[in-house]
């Protein structure tokens, strides 16, 4: 038996526009069909709402996320090695002074996205080892009765080094993960640490879990920047913290025509050479171009609910490290 004539009203979740079936009518309701002026631009903001960068190119949103896969897939095994000739190896000391500005304390769990080659999680687990360490050694100092094997033991035992503390790496792609597995292999991270394939924008945790969420040179890969960084609100405990390193905006303007000479003139041709991968490198590049300077980003993470959002320009503004609670 046919229904009865009926209309379907269809949301687009604030990102589109409603749709009425055609025949229609809806008393005070005025034609939004394609044949009408406003159906004509009511489409025109559709398209322009699914169209999104992927560097400078103009892509749809669909798109973009495989785009973005294809292009860590292909870098994933010079990763690392590209990080060091791109930035001189200053990107390790911007990765320090992350850690540093975190300063977890033991028991902290950390999620770290957009992390897979682990430069991060391997850098937490190292601070929270040399604080049990410093800690030890006090201790050890103000007992003058142990023997040599109740201070080798305390030495010996790794799971107590991190007090509690944990790291969970989640990132998107495979490739990435699987490299950082084989270094934490390599340099025999053992315990405190766990890989997780996910996505930024819908991450596969429960709210209130973390303690510390950090993205390090990675959201500004992300298709859709505020729903990452709602995701980011969602999962940190009250009192959480976000913390972010990102490419930003050069502040001195002589050091901008230096490095955008550098960056479009030596990186992808660098990305070729040494990654057989010029398209890649030359997306990176671009990317930085398209990310938003500081105050913007700023804006931005309040905007998804974070307080007491600052930021700190490192390098002249090549890097910015933004900070934010869940408060």
């Amino acid at each position: 038996m046919a229904a009865p004539r009926s209309c379907a009203l269809w949301g687009y979740y604030g990102r589109g526009w409603s749709r009425v079936m055609r025949g229609c009518r809806l008393p005070g309701l005025r034609s939004s069909w394609p044949g009408s002026p406003l159906g004509a631009r009511l489409l025109s903001q559709e398209k322009r709402a699914t169209e999104t960068h992927f560097g400078f190119e103009t892509v749809s949103e669909e798109e973009k996320g495989g785009k973005v896969y294809q292009v860590f897939e292909s870098v994933a095994k010079k990763y690392d090695v590209m990080n060091d000739m791109m930035s001189l190896g200053i990107h390790r000391v911007w990765k320090d002074l992350l850690l540093w500005r975190m300063h977890p304390f033991p028991g902290t769990q950390l999620l770290d996205v957009a992390g897979g080659t682990g430069d991060i999680a391997f850098r937490f687990l190292n601070y929270i080892q040399a604080q049990h360490r410093r800690k030890q050694k006090r201790q050890l100092r103000t007992q003058q009765n142990l023997s040599w094997e109740e201070i080798a033991q305390k030495y010996q035992n790794e799971e107590d080094s991190l007090n509690g503390s944990h790291v969970v790496v989640c990132d998107i792609n495979k490739e990435m993960l699987k490299i950082g597995r084989k270094k934490a292999c390599a340099q025999g991270y053992k315990t405190g640490l766990a890989w997780v394939l996910g996505d930024a924008e819908e991450l596969p945790f429960d709210d209130d879990k973390f303690d510390v969420y950090t993205i390090a040179f990675g959201i500004r890969n992300v298709t859709h920047i505020d729903r990452a960084l709602q995701e980011a609100h969602r999962v940190l405990k009250p009192g959480g913290r976000f913390l972010c390193l990102e490419f930003s905006q050069v502040t001195n303007p002589l050091v901008s025509r230096l490095y955008d000479l550098y960056s479009f003139q030596v990186i992808p041709v660098m990305g070729e050479v040494i990654a057989k991968d010029w398209k890649s490198y030359q997306y990176l590049v671009e990317s930085i171009r398209q990310f938003p300077a500081q105050e913007e980003f700023k804006e931005m993470i309040e905007d998804a609910g974070f307080q007491k959002v600052t930021y700190e320009s490192l390098t002249s503004g090549i890097v910015a490290i933004h900070s934010g609670f869940k408060l």
